[in-house]
């Protein structure tokens, strides 16, 4: 046991560079992305792969017959069922599909999960098929395979896509789950008690995101033009902006808006968005889908300014995990024809590609003991931004930052806490690897004898304190019922 461990830790310290306390920037994976060419244009092959919808037996087919034409590209697993029992298929990407890679992010993206926007789904196919098929040809898909995991759920919602119309560009027929359950109104939310029961789906990618630490990821919606970032919820979302020019009614319905609620990261989030909407071919341009639905400069929104609403995924990812998530609303119509489905991917595919990239931005690096060997579940926090993150079982950790100066703080039980300022320059991802020293010995304190100064154990995820300006009462009562019947009726008409 002990010649394994010591082995381990030379191999970590050999493969890693176990510079404590110190930080420099990688000169590889930043460095190479900037160099390479553009990602190329994907011409599907009709026979694996063509612009058309794919119902859920021939998504799994498409899938397995995938893994068994590429198994050093992919892997194909299940997170669990649906309500009705559909496997909810994940497909890996990567040049080491299988096992974890140390020291190389896991990124994820998510489609469908409300069943009347499937256009996610389809582009999430069309993914898989431009990666593999493009591995041994492009450098820049290349690059990106293989320095990242890629993970792929096409469809959350697959009992939902399964009672859809296409055709159909508003409405909720087949949004729900097969319960009738709003999947992104389903996870625990951190501004408001959540007390709507849990659907498998729901606690199926509850799971998943607990079990991998995902630092990147994206939730593909319809309905709407545009990137959505945290928070989708406040703790004061009610009516605002009250007087319409025409009626009573039409004050309810059209004045409807709310505040932004801004993370510890919102530099983050926004630069995040920006980079899918500049890459897309019209997101940027912020044009509203119609004359009565709104337009978002340059293409992004804050969620809860958007429309605040309670129990959705992103806000659950970035505050119970640290995985910046952000919603990526890519067709007017929900559910357009499938003749259109080949623009949505002109339009979709480099942002697509440049999105998952900028889990190469910020800092990467490891928390290791004395001896060199990992240290599994430290918690870690930027200062100044309340949200935090941990460290896998091989101690990595990352987290996207944009150019500057920073402080972490590091804590794990049984070890004092250190703080290590470090930069973060652009291009470069910065590599921080970090020693923790254990408790230290304090000699002749006390009748017992020696003791040992034992600091305060760290929590199990940092998460900021709530900012709540409304008592318990403002949410009851009408206004909150009018309110949450406005979020309702957005729902169905937006994302």
């Amino acid at each position: 046991m002990i010649l394994r461990k010591t082995l381990s830790s030379l191999v970590l310290m050999l493969l890693y560079g176990c510079h404590l306390h110190m930080a420099k920037t990688v000169m590889n994976g930043g460095d190479l992305e900037a160099a390479l060419p553009e990602p190329r244009a994907y011409i599907p092959d009709s026979q694996n792969l063509d612009f058309v919808y794919h119902d859920h037996e021939e998504l799994t087919r498409f899938l397995r017959a995938t893994s068994a034409r590429y198994p050093n590209l992919t892997a194909l697993y299940s997170i669990g069922k649906s309500t009705q029992g559909r496997d909810l298929w994940v497909m890996v990407v990567s040049s080491s599909p299988y096992e974890h890679m140390v020291g190389k992010p896991d990124v994820k993206y998510v489609g469908n999960i409300h069943g009347n926007e499937p256009v996610g789904r389809e582009m999430l196919l069309h993914l898989i098929q431009y990666f593999v098929s493009s591995y041994t040809t492009d450098q820049y898909v290349k690059w990106l395979l293989d320095n990242t995991r890629i993970h792929i759920l096409p469809t959350m919602n697959p009992d939902g896509y399964a009672v859809s119309k296409e055709g159909t560009c508003d409405g909720g027929q087949g949004r729900y789950n097969a319960r009738g359950f709003d999947l992104n109104r389903n996870f625990p939310d951190y501004f408001k008690q959540n007390n709507k029961r849990g659907q498998p789906e729901t606690d199926a990618v509850k799971d998943w995101i607990s079990k991998i630490q995902f630092v990147l990821s994206g939730s593909l919606h319809g309905g709407a033009l545009v990137a959505s970032y945290p928070y989708d919820n406040t703790p004061n979302s009610r009516l605002l902006k009250g007087i319409c020019r025409s009626s009573a009614l039409c004050a309810m319905f059209q004045t409807y808006s709310a505040a932004p609620s801004l993370t510890p990261d919102d530099d983050v989030f926004k630069h995040l968005s920006l980079v899918y909407a500049r890459n897309h071919a019209k997101m940027s341009r912020g044009v509203a889908c119609k004359s009565a639905t709104p337009a978002f400069e340059n293409g992004i929104t804050n969620g809860a300014a958007w429309y605040p609403l309670t129990g959705g995924m992103q806000d659950y990812n970035y505050v119970w995990y640290g995985c910046m998530e952000i919603t990526l609303e890519i067709s007017c119509c929900k559910y357009p024809p499938a003749y259109e489905l080949k623009k949505y991917w002109e339009d979709n595919q480099l942002s697509l590609i440049k999105f998952l990239a900028e889990a190469h931005r910020g800092v990467q690096g490891f928390v290791f003991d004395p001896a060199g060997m990992p240290i599994e579940r430290a918690s870690l926090k930027v200062k100044g931004r309340d949200v935090g993150f941990q460290t896998t079982k091989y101690g990595e950790f990352w987290r996207i930052l944009l150019p500057g100066y920073y402080k972490v703080e590091v804590f794990a039980e049984g070890y004092a806490p250190r703080e290590v300022e470090f930069v973060i320059v652009e291009q470069h991802p910065t590599l921080l690897n970090v020693t923790l020293q254990p408790s230290k010995r304090i000699e002749g304190i006390g009748a017992g004898g020696p003791s040992y100064y034992r600091p305060i154990p760290a929590p199990q995820h940092y998460r900021p304190v709530p900012p709540y300006v409304a008592s318990a009462s403002n949410d009851n009562g009408i206004f909150s019922t009018i309110s949450n019947g406005l979020n309702s009726l957005y729902s169905n008409i937006f994302g």
